[in-house]
């Protein structure tokens, strides 16, 4: 998966949370760490952003946080989070061809 396209769709909808929800919503970026700079962002709304992402995107486990690294534990950019999810969605594709 491409991760300009996967950039693209998180920004997407990043945006429509904090619309639907009648939050601000900085003017988005891969450099922007939605845990920081999106207003009421928390993990609370991650995993609805990430279960959106899934629908549209991937296949992207409950459990992953795609917004904080859980090694370092620091908040990811967005361009981090789709450069993650590009690396996940090999992970999983190559256990896929693997397994069959």
């Amino acid at each position: 998966m491409d991760p300009v396209i996967v950039k693209e769709t998180l920004i997407k909808v990043l945006s429509q949370i904090q619309t639907d929800s009648g939050l601000e919503c900085p003017p988005l970026s891969g450099a922007i760490k939605p845990v920081e700079n999106i207003p009421k962002f928390d993990s609370n709304v991650w995993p609805v952003a990430t279960r959106i992402l899934a629908t549209e995107k991937a296949e992207i486990p409950k459990d992953v946080n795609i917004f904080v690294d859980e090694t370092t534990k620091l908040a990811r950019t967005i361009d981090e989070t789709a450069g993650f999810i590009c690396d996940l969605l090999k992970k999983q594709s190559e256990q896929k061809a693997a397994a069959a």
